[in-house]
Parts: C-alpha cells; structure tokens; sequence
C-alpha cells in the first residue's frame, strides 16, 4: 500500500511538472481605453516579448502548448480580448480596431519596448491593427492559420447571409462552423472541446465581432507596417503567398499539411518548431 501510494505521488507529480498550464504565469489586468477590465498573463523573460492574440470567440487558453515553450527564451504574454476569456464585456461595437486598443493597452501597461505579435485567425487582424498603433514597439507581426490574401473582400450579400445565420441561432451555427475548420482525421476530442468552447461564448460578442471582421480590409494596415509579416497556416485553404508579398513590406509563409484551423493545439510539436525558427528570423534582421 505504502509502496502504491509512492508511485502514485511520484506519477502525479510528474503530470504536474511536464503539463502545460498558467500555474507559472503571472495573472494581471488592466484596463482597455474604452474601460474595458483585460485580463492577461506574463511569464518568462527575455526580448522580444512574445504577444500572442487568440482567434474569434476563444481566449488566451487556446496558446496552452506555447507559453511553456516560448517562456524558456522570451517574456511571453497571453491576453484575452475584451468580452473573450475573463476580460469584461462592457462594450458596445466588437471591432477590430477596438481589439488592437486592447492589445496595445496590455503592451504599454507591461512597458514592452520590443514585441512580437502572434495572432491566431481574427488575431491575425488585430495584430495587424495593434502594429499599425505601436509602430515603435513591434519588430514583427506573425499570423496563425490567417492571412490567406490580404487582397480578398467578401461581397456583401454573403456578409448579410453568413451573420443571419449567426444571429438565428448562434451555438448551433458556431459549432457547425467550428467543426468545419479541421481536417478529415483531426483528433475527435479536440475538436469536441473547441466547438463545445467556442459555442459558448457570448452570443452579441460572437455577433458582433463576426461582422466587423467581415467588414475589415486588412491592406491599407499590410502597406503602412513596415516590419515582417509573417504566416504559418495549415494548407486546408490557399495561401495567395505572391499577391500577400506585392501589397506587404515584408511577407512569408510556412505550411503545416494536413491540418485544420487550429494548428497550435491540433499539432504542437511542429506549430511550435516552425514558430520558433520564424521569430529567431525577425529577430535576426532586427
């Protein structure tokens, strides 16, 4: 018995050590310029800080497999947008814009002089945006499964038709839009989880935020930064790398076949290698 109890100890204390988690983060807020209370996590040191900024109706959770990694050699912060995570929801327009304030109230707040920006999907536009007000600060700009075309608008009746559907009934229509996202084969408990996850959220932000990130025009933010741009994406959708690189100052891209949206959770291990190498080479010719 006693021999049993050791090794149960012992087992749970190496779960504990080799687990991803925020124990070893540092949980702080502060407010956006809107009033908004943002929640965020600092761990790590070392420049430049590493500012990762989660997708549409997720929050800072879905960076899990990162911060572990990134803390080793960089200050790392994960932040929740407002009305995502444990951020308030005291707003009234879900804008990318806003979104950016948001970034840029965490990063002034954290007295953050050189910055990477990692942003997941929508946090591909609001890092973006961020860039564009925190031209000083950021060194690089690196879009997670996003940025796809810089050029590409959505016609408005498709807009009217994608946010009917939204505002009808949310839950179900996210999740069907959720599970859409993987690839054919993906881990069934990970999707089961991000599409209950994402379901969930508030339905006026999911809403709103679903229409201004329609709405958004990336290029005029894509021509005035100048610093890298960056991509890893799955290959679920074309990438127009050569129309991206005439309207950027600086554009590439690298791909992980075979996966879905979500590529930092669906497949750690490379996400993270292939992260590592982009931001080694922004911080190379900076």
């Amino acid at each position: 018995m006693k021999r049993l109890t050791i090794l149960l100890l012992a087992a749970l204390l190496v779960a504990a050590l080799g687990a991803p988690s925020f124990a070893a983060a540092k949980k702080l807020s502060v407010l956006s310029p809107d009033g908004v209370s943002l929640s965020y996590t600092v761990q790590g040191k070392g420049e430049p800080a590493i500012v990762f900024v989660h997708c549409w109706c997720c929050d800072k959770s879905y960076w899990k497999d990162q911060l572990p990694y990134f803390e080793k050699k960089y200050k790392v912060v994960a932040v929740d947008l407002a009305g995502h995570g444990d951020s308030g929801l005291g707003r009234e327009d879900w804008t990318v814009e806003s979104f950016a304030e948001d970034v840029a109230a965490v990063v002034k707040a954290l007295k953050l002089e050189r910055v990477i920006l990692v942003g997941h999907s929508m946090g591909g536009p609001v890092s973006l945006e961020a860039a564009r007000l925190m031209s000083d600060r950021v060194i690089g700009v690196i879009g997670v499964d996003t940025f796809q075309d810089f050029g590409e608008t959505v016609p408005e009746e498709q807009q009217k038709q994608w946010l009917s559907a939204f505002e009808a009934n949310f839950p179900a229509v996210t999740d069907q839009f959720v599970r859409s996202m993987f690839a054919s084969g993906a881990d069934t408990v990970l999707v089961e989880r991000i599409a209950a996850d994402m379901a969930s959220a508030p339905a006026a932000v999911g809403v709103g935020a679903m229409k201004n990130m329609l709405r958004y025009d990336p290029a005029p933010a894509v021509r005035e930064i100048k610093v890298p741009i960056r991509g890893i994406n799955a290959d679920k959708w074309p990438t127009n790398v050569e129309g991206n690189k005439k309207l950027a100052y600086s554009y590439n891209v690298k791909f992980m076949p075979g996966r879905g949206h979500f590529v930092q959770l669906e497949d750690p291990a490379t996400f993270n290698r292939l992260l590592d190498e982009t931001i080694a080479e922004i911080v190379k010719n900076k």
